[in-house]
């Protein structure tokens, strides 16, 4: 799974330690169990189709050469060892921001650790959750047709329904996506488990025939291929990096099952699962190169293909609904941290926090997925589009372990270019390998996050611009508290809330209120919402109030980058009577401007995105019948 997907399912959720206790073995095994589904959905689904096109790739479609297959699985069986396992399992774990892990995660603390030098962090985070939509989209639409092109295996009469049925299967994914994950999310574990294990018994079973595949294990064999094949080396070198996608995942569901299950389940069972399979694959195209169309359903007996058919694809179900839960969740987070307009977010859950929805994000990802298995028909046209994306993220992953490593571990510049940079450097040589795939395929994980990229920066300029104008409009709230109590202005009863986002400035809706209706509340609270760098804000900190004066009170409210904001709980765990508030926000009128600091094709866009944005009242929880909007026209 990409780069930053927060899965959250409850079945595991409810289970962590933190919440259960490191000392029971049961939530371990439950939570490592539970891992299996989740974490490694996406990376147990590679064996369909990562040898194949690396061979394909290599070959030229022609059948492979002993020294191709041995050069191809040591480079597979590698990239696993020190891609997953050392970078992923022993360094990139332990960048945790408060337990948690994920593009997101990474961007905050190397911003924490860099202060207000840490611009260029943004944008790689930017990137970097751009490169993982690109991903994100890529990931069920290959997945499902690598498994239901196994139909063919059966019959040639099945040639024509592999892409009705691949659609079908998709379009029914995305559509009960809206009911939450928490009952088969219960099985997602065992399942895949089961899945990899059916993986390593095929594998073995060649083998065992075969034995000499084992020497693929002398990373010599890689080494040579590479040297002697030009070109098609370099292709089938992009195409390995397939049997590691879905790495990302065991950082970015950190959070939800802890670093000792993680690593657990894939020294355990993953890893040599995979190996298995991949080095049984490679002793079976010794032996029958002609087998090179689909050697990981060759490896079954013919009365096992149709079961082996069936179990893939319920595979490929349960990664891209990884997948596709993550896309909710980064979303979410990109949200809390300015980088996307608000969009609305339901929650599937009334007891896991995690279980959120967002219609529009749901949608719009079907309506990409079904395009690309339209435009590209099979998984092997897809796989040229698959690599960039995936290993432009684990270089963006790489670079900011580096800055965590020298900034916030405090470890010097050359310990940590030491250790990371021999993984950074293999990473681009795959991204180099890749970039080949440009005119194949390529450029459609590049356009969606140039797109993205576009659009985030756009939307966080925008709304710096914006903030900027606002405050040089307004009074400093000091001021105009003094100045709003001392005068004749008629009082309201009850208590008035004013949303902010200036802590010195007051709030615009409070100023119309004055100026046009010529009334002040007996009470009146001035909010601001802050997005902490923490994934979640303790409950002690959540609410700030410091009193003004008699009518005036200011209430700093925090929640995490992967919290949802919901103002009238917050207020009422602090003591206040929500029952009577009344919310008071500014809605406003945007109009570009030439005379802005942004092009005015910008300026189109960021209105473009702020009128399909939520509204503040539903973003916020706040209740429709206690809400009242104010205009007020902003030229950007």
């Amino acid at each position: 799974m990409p780069a930053g997907a927060q899965t959250e399912f409850p079945a595991v959720q409810t289970l962590l330690p933190s919440e259960t206790g490191h000392g029971s073995k049961t939530t371990f095994w439950a939570l490592t169990l539970g891992s299996v589904g989740v974490v490694y959905g996406d990376i147990g689904t590679s064996p369909l189709y990562a040898l194949k096109e690396s061979l394909h790739a290599a070959s030229g479609g022609q059948a492979p050469t002993r020294e191709m297959v041995f050069g191809v699985v040591s480079l597979i069986l590698w990239a696993l060892i020190l891609i997953v396992t050392l970078k992923y399992v022993f360094i990139v774990m332990r960048a945790d921001n408060d337990g948690e892990g994920g593009t997101p995660s990474l961007v905050a603390l190397a911003q924490r650790a860099l202060g207000r030098s840490g611009g260029f962090v943004l944008v790689l985070g930017m990137v970097g959750i751009s490169l993982f939509y690109g991903d994100a989209i890529i990931t069920p639409a290959i997945s499902v047709l690598s498994a239901v092109e196994g139909l063919k295996l059966a019959t040639p009469a099945f040639d024509p329904y592999v892409l009705p049925l691949s659609l079908a299967i998709l379009i029914g994914l995305f559509t009960v996506q809206s009911h939450g994950t928490a009952r088969v999310a219960t099985f997602f574990g065992p399942i895949t488990a089961f899945w990899f294990l059916v993986m390593a018994l095929g594998g073995l079973s060649h083998l065992v025939e075969n034995p000499s595949i084992l020497a693929a294990f002398n990373p010599a064999h890689g080494i040579a291929f590479l040297l002697t094949h030009g070109t098609a080396g370099l292709l089938a070198l992009g195409a390995v990096f397939l049997a590691v996608t879905g790495a990302e995942a065991l950082y970015a569901d950190m959070g939800h099952f802890g670093r000792s299950p993680i690593r657990t389940a894939w020294l355990g069972l993953v890893l040599p699962a995979l190996a298995l399979n991949y080095l049984g694959q490679g002793a079976m195209l010794l032996a029958h190169p002609d087998r090179i169309e689909n050697p990981f359903f060759l490896l079954y007996p013919s009365w096992a293909l149709l079961p082996m058919i069936l179990l893939a694809t319920v595979a490929t179900i349960i990664a891209s609904q990884a997948v596709i839960t993550g896309t909710f969740s980064i979303t979410q987070q990109a949200m809390q941290l300015g980088l996307l307009p608000r969009m609305r977010v339901q929650r599937t859950s009334e007891t896991e926090k995690g279980q959120i929805y967002i219609p529009r994000v749901n949608w719009w990802l079907l309506a990409a997925v079904v395009f690309l298995a339209v435009l590209f028909k099979s998984s092997s046209a897809l796989a040229a589009a698959y690599g960039i994306a995936v290993t432009g993220d684990m270089v963006i992953t790489a670079t900011l372990v580096f800055v965590v490593a020298w900034r916030f571990w405090r470890w010097s510049p050359a310990l940590a270019a030491l250790v990371i940079a021999p993984f950074l450097l293999v990473e681009l040589v795959f991204l180099s390998a890749n970039a080949l795939k440009l005119l194949h395929g390529g450029w459609v994980p590049l356009t969606i996050g140039a797109g993205l990229v576009t659009a985030m920066w756009t939307w966080r300029r925008g709304s710096a611009l914006i903030a900027a104008e606002i405050h040089r409009r307004r009074v400093p709230l000091s001021d105009f508290a003094r100045m709003a109590e001392t005068g004749s202005i008629l009082r309201a009863p009850g208590t008035a809330v004013f949303l902010t986002g200036s802590p010195d400035d007051a709030p615009g809706a409070l100023m119309h209120n004055v100026k046009h209706n010529h009334v002040l509340h007996a009470r009146n609270l001035i909010l601001h919402v802050v997005t902490d760098d923490l994934p979640r804000v303790p409950e002690p900190d959540r609410v700030t109030v410091r009193r003004l004066s008699d009518a005036f009170s200011y209430v700093t409210l925090r929640f995490g980058f992967m919290e949802l904001p919901d103002l009238p709980t917050a207020l009422a765990a602090a003591g206040f009577d929500t029952v009577n508030l009344s919310y008071f926000l500014t809605r406003r009128v945007l109009v570009a401007s030439p005379e802005t600091g942004m092009p005015v094709w910008q300026d189109r866009l960021y209105i473009a995105m702020a009128l399909a944005a939520t509204d503040a009242s539903r973003y916020f929880r706040i209740p429709a019948d206690r809400a009242v909007e104010i205009g007020a026209r902003i030229d950007i």
